[in-house]
């Protein structure tokens, strides 16, 4: 069947005795070499094809947007990945971009389409913009067990300790977006947990209060904060069973997939949503290789 034209939306049907879309052909597409049809609407006098209404339209080099994904995925920097497949850095920030939007939604419909969380353990992942004076908080949701993740948040946090006094004389007062990124959290959630939920985290005193208000009839339980381990970038602990193994598990891997959360790294965000892009992508990754099979530790 014909497609309606983009520009007029006049379709194939018979109207006024003459088909309003004929086909007008064939191109070969530079990216990939496919062959594609190509229509012409008589109504608007304009040619369009197949590849329209794809969502690489006008994509030079689609072809490199599997391989840009992977290494986005696997801890490879943008700089890097520009070198390893010998294009510019404008082309890999272009594709992140990109695919980072489309991470957005794919793993909006993933989670959509999966069974329902019935424990979910959640916690918030810390990291920085530009530099420790401007930190950034991560709240994050997984699925206990097959460590799925369910969604995730950034938000802006005032910097603690030693920190503190540094980041407000250089950069002012920095307001604590936490409360209302928790909150976006629990909102998100909803759709993706089954009626009688139950939730796991550390003891952090904002964390019942929000849970209530968005999950009242719903268990929420505690655990006390231990030491982390030598290994697993500081976020598995050093406790021989640990009840929030499946949350500490994901962050360990986000931040040994993700080049911009490892430890002492260079690689540091500038943009808070890029953060967000570069997480979405890495979640679609986590959730296809936990379906795909046993998923390892790196």
């Amino acid at each position: 069947m014909r497609p309606s034209c983009p520009y007029c939306h006049s379709s194939s049907e018979m109207s006024d005795r003459r088909m309003r879309i004929l086909k007008a052909g064939f191109f070969r597409r530079t990216s990939d070499g496919k062959r594609v049809r190509r229509f012409y609407c008589v109504s608007c006098s304009r040619y369009f094809s197949y590849a329209t209404f794809h969502p690489c339209f006008r994509q030079k080099k689609r072809h490199l947007n599997h391989r840009i994904n992977k290494l986005l995925a696997s801890s490879v920097s943008q700089r890097r990945i520009a070198k390893l497949l010998h294009i510019s850095r404008t082309t890999v920030e272009r594709k992140f971009l990109f695919l980072g939007q489309k991470a957005v939604h794919e793993l909006e419909h993933q989670n959509k389409s999966s069974p329902l969380a019935t424990v979910v353990e959640f916690d918030e992942l810390e990291t920085f913009e530009h530099t420790k004076c401007k930190p950034l908080s991560v709240p994050l949701a997984v699925e206990s067990k097959t460590r799925r993740i369910l969604s995730f948040q950034v938000a802006q946090m005032p910097a603690k300790g030693k920190l503190a006094r540094i980041s407000r004389k250089k950069y002012g007062r920095r307001p604590d977006f936490r409360p209302k990124a928790l909150s976006e959290l629990c909102e998100r959630l909803k759709p993706l947990t089954a009626p009688d939920v139950q939730f796991k985290s550390d003891q952090n005193p904002m964390y019942p209060e929000i849970l209530r208000r968005h999950f009242p009839l719903n268990s929420h339980e505690r655990f006390k904060g231990q030491r982390g381990s030598i290994v697993g970038q500081g976020e598995l602990k050093k406790i021989r069973f640990d009840p929030l193994f499946s949350l500490n598990h994901t962050c360990a891997m986000l931040r040994a997939n993700i080049n911009r959360l490892v430890r002492k790294t260079w690689c540091t965000t500038k943009i808070p949503n890029r953060l967000r892009l570069h997480l979405a992508i890495y979640a679609v990754y986590h959730n296809n290789m936990i379906r795909a099979g046993p998923l390892a530790a790196g």
